[in-house]
């Protein structure tokens, strides 16, 4: 499928809108990461409720929940682990917590560069210990508590899920950052033009890195590590013009190979971060609806299946490749 023709449209805007880099880079980035929440359609009526953890965090419930234990999602935002907040993921969580009938814990994790590595990880593996732990505090089934995020804060996720001995119903990422210098083939093919570039993606790296810490430590870059038969069950959700669409598709094949539980769902014709542009791209509304389901589904324990269409065929084939079937 062809890019989606209001995801060109957008792209082109963003193009002549740029200046190139300003004198103050950090800020640049945080004020164009803030600007995508205006791309974003209304969000629906949620309960939301500020509260202070390890770090500042957002909860989010269904309107009229109060205090009924449902599923939970601790969630770490995007913005390459230098932009974004609690303010400029807010539409998307409530969209994910309405969608999904669940509580969202929304993680406002320190950032880079005044927060370098390991600032963030630390900060997500410290909520989710604190969360899981006392889920019960929290309005949330202790055995439907999943971790999520996306971009930047899917390697978050990753890192806290799998670190944190915690008992997890589910992984949920979108558009995950797996590999922060990632050398899948989309890194290179899509690298330019498609919203987030790959000299951004090196700027990012740059910021939030520590002294002696390597591109493919583990801890940052999972694929390079191992364990992956102890993930949770995990869904992953990506464009197809996404640059970051490769290592997606790779952790899917590295933890179905390990007998784990895992499934890849490609949007066709969308672009990164296509889940927060459902103003500008209407296309991407259904994308962010069969995310919502996914999400409701996983959390659920489901082992129910979209309809089958492209993108289900993209993760039957990546089964079969794990497991030697056709």
């Amino acid at each position: 499928m062809t890019l989606d023709s209001r995801a060109r449209r957008f792209l082109g805007l963003i193009q002549a809108a740029s200046s190139g880099r300003q004198e103050n880079e950090v800020a640049t980035f945080r004020r164009a990461t803030q600007a995508l929440a205006e791309f974003a359609a209304p969000a629906p009526e949620v309960d939301r409720v500020d509260l202070q953890l390890n770090v500042p965090v957002r909860a989010y419930a269904p309107r009229g929940a109060g205090r009924a234990v449902l599923p939970g999602l601790i969630y770490f935002h995007g913005g390459g682990l230098i932009s974004g907040g609690l303010d400029s993921h807010d539409g998307l969580c409530a969209e994910l917590a309405h969608a999904a009938q669940c509580r969202l814990i929304a993680v406002d994790y320190r950032l880079g560069p005044e927060h370098r590595f390991p600032a963030a990880h630390d900060d997500a593996l410290e909520a989710v210990e604190l969360i899981a732990w006392r889920a019960a505090d929290f309005a949330i089934h202790p055995d439907r508590l999943g971790v999520g995020g996306d971009s930047a804060g899917g390697n978050l996720a990753i890192h806290a899920s799998h670190s944190s001995g915690a008992r997890l119903a589910l992984l949920f990422l979108l558009c995950p950052v797996i590999d922060m210098l990632g050398r899948e083939s989309s890194r290179f093919e899509l690298g330019r033009g498609y919203l987030i570039e790959e000299a951004t993606m090196e700027r990012y790296w740059a910021l939030y890195k520590s002294r002696g810490l390597a591109s493919d430590d583990e801890r940052v870059a999972p694929l390079r590590g191992g364990g992956f038969a102890d993930y949770p069950p995990t869904r992953i959700h990506t464009g197809q013009y996404d640059p970051l669409k490769d290592e997606g598709a790779a952790l899917c094949r590295a933890i179905l190979a390990a007998g784990g539980d895992a499934r890849l769902v490609e949007h066709q014709g969308q672009i990164h971060h296509f889940y927060g542009l459902t103003a500008v791209i209407p296309s991407a509304r259904g994308a962010l609806a069969r995310i919502g389901t996914d999400l409701a589904e996983g959390l659920a324990g489901s082992r129910a299946r979209f309809t089958p269409d492209r993108s289900e065929a993209v993760g039957d084939g990546l089964r079969r490749a794990a497991t030697g079937r056709s």
